[in-house]
């Protein structure tokens, strides 16, 4: 698996809100500012599914990243299987700095790992700012 990780300067429920709500994973989920997330869906529960939907700015490439939760514990950790069957693991832990995530993901097979690390840690990055920035 790949890992990614950052700490974020705001509380436990904000954090967790943030990461699940549709509304705030518009605003976020995207790897660099030329692209954005206009839809997001959530259904947040063991069972339920989730899509994202990823897409340049200026139309030319969009996509719809997607999959079903296999573990849900509110404000500790989330499971889910991808819908091309890789799986991904997320963990919030509270710490003196903040709430620092951990999120671990089974590589594809098309582009190498370190961009793949790369994409993920700079999703995280834009997470951890947005979150940052709201009060």
């Amino acid at each position: 698996m790949i890992t990614v990780q950052t700490t974020i300067n705001a509380s436990i429920n904000k954090v967790w809100e943030s990461w699940n709500k549709p509304e705030h994973i518009k605003n976020w989920a995207f790897a660099s500012p030329d692209w954005h997330a206009p839809n997001a869906e959530n259904d947040l529960r063991t069972g339920g599914k989730f899509s994202t939907t990823m897409a340049a700015k200026d139309g030319s490439m969009s996509f719809d990243f997607w999959g079903e939760y296999t573990l849900v514990k509110e404000n500790e950790a989330i499971n889910y299987v991808m819908g091309d069957g890789r799986n991904a693991e997320i963990t919030f832990k509270e710490t003196p700095d903040g709430v620092e995530i951990t999120e671990s993901f089974d590589p594809e097979t098309q582009n190498p790992e370190e961009m793949q690390r790369g994409g993920w840690q700079a999703i995280l990055d834009n997470f951890k700012k947005y979150v940052e920035s709201i009060t």
